[in-house]
């Protein structure tokens, strides 16, 4: 029985968290953002590419991706801000950039990356399954604005599942995985951030409700 008070209790939290009612976490000390941390390793010489059509030519995998994106990306925080929850309501939709346009001057937020990822990754590599992974934290406040969606590029080779153009972390594939959920535990414990949910999606942009009731679901408990 206190067994299923305390999930009832854990899942009591997480849908006053998904209603935006929570409190937000607003330590003073901790980066909530999704900029880049102190990079792990040195962005290494790539390349380069007089346009985004060239690269699409000489680019074979998410390798070749990927280091571009470790040399180039650059966060803005501004638009972050711009993006936020509190920012955008009642406003019209802000356009995340396009991938040309991305190439042409790599500076943006998570989803940008994961946009400028998943279709370019798509074009060089379709033989690869790659999509957008959707991560909610618990809501947080940077720079008086709730800021809570974080948005990845996710693909599937031989030996399992690799998260790419991650702007807390460019420059790194992440994985093998064998399920989504381990990544999400395991970034969860990386970004010191509770996980309320996360999802799999083929594209950024918002779904009518009976297309999104048909996308998978899945919720660390």
């Amino acid at each position: 029985m206190r067994q299923w008070q305390m999930r009832g209790a854990a899942l009591l939290i997480g849908a006053i968290l998904l209603s935006g009612c929570g409190s937000l976490a607003s330590n003073p000390g901790a980066d909530f953002s999704d900029a880049p941390e102190s990079r792990a390793r040195p962005a290494l010489a790539i390349p380069r590419h007089a346009s985004y059509a060239e690269a699409l030519a000489a680019w074979r995998g998410p390798e070749d991706v990927n280091a571009w994106i470790g040399a180039e990306f650059q966060y803005d925080m501004d638009r972050a801000v711009a993006l936020s929850e509190t920012a955008r309501a009642g406003q019209p939709a802000t356009p995340i950039i396009e991938p040309a346009a991305f190439y042409a001057r790599p500076e943006g937020v998570c989803v940008d990356l994961a946009r400028f990822a998943v279709e370019t990754l798509r074009r060089v590599a379709p033989e690869l399954r790659v999509r957008y992974l959707m991560i909610e934290f618990e809501p947080a406040s940077v720079r008086g604005q709730v800021l809570r969606r974080h948005w990845v590029a996710v693909y599937e080779n031989a030996d399992g599942i690799r998260v790419v153009a991650d702007s807390k972390r460019p420059g790194i594939i992440a994985g093998p995985y064998q399920t989504l959920q381990q990544f999400a535990e395991e970034y969860a414990r990386l970004r010191g951030r509770q996980i309320v949910h996360y999802r799999e999606l083929d594209s950024y942009q918002r779904k009518m409700k009976s297309a999104a009731s048909r996308q998978v679901r899945e919720r660390l408990e």
